[in-house]
Protein backbone atom coordinates (compact mmCIF):
# COMPACT_ATOMS: atom_id res chain seq x y z
CA UNK A 1 0.00 0.00 0.00
CA UNK A 2 1.99 3.00 -1.30
CA UNK A 3 1.63 6.27 -2.44
CA UNK A 4 -0.12 5.00 -5.56
CA UNK A 5 -2.94 2.73 -4.54
CA UNK A 6 -5.22 4.19 -6.63
CA UNK A 7 -7.91 5.71 -4.40
CA UNK A 8 -6.50 9.26 -4.67
CA UNK A 9 -6.60 9.30 -0.60
CA UNK A 10 -2.68 10.10 -0.32
CA UNK A 11 -2.70 13.75 -2.56
CA UNK A 12 -5.58 15.15 -0.41
CA UNK A 13 -3.98 14.50 2.75
CA UNK A 14 -0.41 16.05 1.85
CA UNK A 15 -2.90 19.07 0.44
CA UNK A 16 -4.58 19.47 3.85
CA UNK A 17 -1.38 18.86 6.11
CA UNK A 18 0.10 21.98 3.77
CA UNK A 19 -2.63 24.49 4.40
CA UNK A 20 -2.58 23.65 7.84
CA UNK A 21 1.18 24.34 8.11
CA UNK A 22 0.74 27.35 6.10
CA UNK A 23 -1.97 28.83 8.72
CA UNK A 24 0.56 27.89 11.59
CA UNK A 25 3.13 29.51 9.75
CA UNK A 26 1.49 32.09 8.73
CA UNK A 27 -0.04 32.88 12.49
CA UNK A 28 2.93 32.80 13.92
CA UNK A 29 4.02 35.32 11.27
CA UNK A 30 1.74 37.88 11.80
CA UNK A 31 2.16 37.36 16.08
CA UNK A 32 5.63 37.73 16.19
CA UNK A 33 6.10 40.06 13.44
CA UNK A 34 2.62 42.45 14.42
CA UNK A 35 4.67 45.44 15.44
CA UNK A 36 6.68 45.47 11.90
CA UNK A 37 3.98 45.03 9.75
CA UNK A 38 0.90 47.54 11.57
CA UNK A 39 3.87 50.50 10.68
CA UNK A 40 3.48 50.06 7.39
CA UNK A 41 -0.18 49.24 6.76
CA UNK A 42 -1.07 52.82 5.93
CA UNK A 43 1.28 53.12 2.99
CA UNK A 44 0.38 49.38 2.16
CA UNK A 45 -3.15 51.00 1.58
CA UNK A 46 -2.34 53.68 -0.59
CA UNK A 47 0.00 50.86 -2.74
CA UNK A 48 -3.27 49.03 -3.09
CA UNK A 49 -4.85 51.60 -5.08
CA UNK A 50 -2.87 52.11 -7.94
CA UNK A 51 -2.39 48.14 -7.67
CA UNK A 52 -6.07 47.75 -8.27
CA UNK A 53 -6.55 50.15 -11.24
CA UNK A 54 -3.90 48.22 -12.75
CA UNK A 55 -5.08 44.78 -12.55
CA UNK A 56 -8.71 45.49 -12.63
CA UNK A 57 -8.67 45.95 -16.70
CA UNK A 58 -11.68 47.78 -16.72
CA UNK A 59 -14.08 44.69 -17.55
CA UNK A 60 -16.97 46.67 -16.29
CA UNK A 61 -17.02 49.12 -18.75
CA UNK A 62 -17.99 47.67 -21.71
CA UNK A 63 -20.91 49.71 -21.94
CA UNK A 64 -18.50 53.14 -22.40
CA UNK A 65 -16.94 51.58 -25.21
CA UNK A 66 -19.13 51.86 -28.28
CA UNK A 67 -19.37 48.24 -29.20
CA UNK A 68 -21.79 46.14 -31.00
CA UNK A 69 -24.94 47.29 -28.38
CA UNK A 70 -24.48 50.99 -29.36
CA UNK A 71 -24.95 51.07 -32.77
CA UNK A 72 -26.04 54.52 -34.58
CA UNK A 73 -29.20 54.86 -36.26
CA UNK A 74 -29.13 54.17 -40.37
CA UNK A 75 -29.64 58.02 -41.26
CA UNK A 76 -32.78 58.56 -43.28
CA UNK A 77 -31.42 61.18 -45.44
CA UNK A 78 -28.86 60.35 -48.12
CA UNK A 79 -25.75 62.41 -49.10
Amino acid sequence: MGEHDGNGKWPAVRKYVFIGFALIAGYFLLTEHRAHVVQYLPFLLLLACPLLHFFHGHGGHHEHRGGESRKDPPSSHRH
